[in-house]
Parts: structure tokens; sequence; C-alpha cells
């Protein structure tokens, strides 16, 4: 499953990423509706299904202030509000790696996205770049 961050509610957006990924696409609010999520509740809100992979462009909330998981995976990407339309790209892209190209192989890392740069770390904290 991949959930969409609040701020990526575009439906054409899901549409895009609906017609690669085999799963299902969701967002956020979708977890728990008719409620502000804070940043802070989504790891916990995360862990209330089944092995999500979080997507966001709010790189500073999360990147290196999540502490990492088994029950998910969180993917952030540098990217600015109005180049959103190349997120399904570039997070079809970064599944395709052999790093993240399973469910299995993802959860647990808090990913960051970068101009043709990946990061990402697990629970030792220490920064690997693919």
């Amino acid at each position: 499953m991949i959930v969409l961050d609040e701020n990526l509610k575009d439906v054409h957006l899901i549409e895009a990423i609906a017609a690669w990924y085999p799963g299902s696409v969701t967002h956020i609010k979708a977890l728990r509706l008719q409620t502000v999520i804070k940043d802070d509740a989504i790891p916990e809100l995360l862990l209330t299904v089944s092995s999500p992979t979080f997507v966001t462009i709010n790189v500073d909330d999360f990147w290196r202030k999540v502490k990492p998981h088994q029950g998910y995976c969180i993917v952030t990407c540098v990217l600015p509000q109005n180049q959103v339309e190349c997120l399904s790209g570039l997070l079809r892209d970064l599944l395709g790696k052999p790093e993240f190209d399973t469910k299995t192989a993802r959860m647990g890392k808090v990913i960051r996205t970068q101009n043709n740069r990946i990061s990402y770390y697990e629970r030792d904290g220490r920064i690997k770049e693919v």
C-alpha cells in the first residue's frame, strides 16, 4: 500500500501511481477520516495498516526526524509543490531499485530522493547512498 501525505491529494497523482503500482494507493486522510493528522502522529497511524509506504514532499518534518520501524517505509521527496505531477515517475524509478523493489526490502527504511540521489537510513541511523 502506498499512502500519500495530505499535501499530495491530487486525484490525478493517485491515478497515475495506481496505473503502475500493483497494490492500493490511498491518502493519509483515508486512514483516519474527518480528523486533522499532525506529522508526528503519522508513524503511529501507519502502523494501523499492513506494510505501508508513506510518500511525502514534506522532507524537513520527516527526514532524520522519524525513527524507522519495520512496520512501514517513509519516502521523502525533495520536490516543490508545483512539480508533484513528476512524483509518480520518480516513485516508480525509486521502487524499481533492488534496495526498495519489494515491501520486505523497503520496510524499516526512511528514504530521501533529491536530484537523482537516493539516501536512506534504518534503525542504526547510518545514512546510506544508492
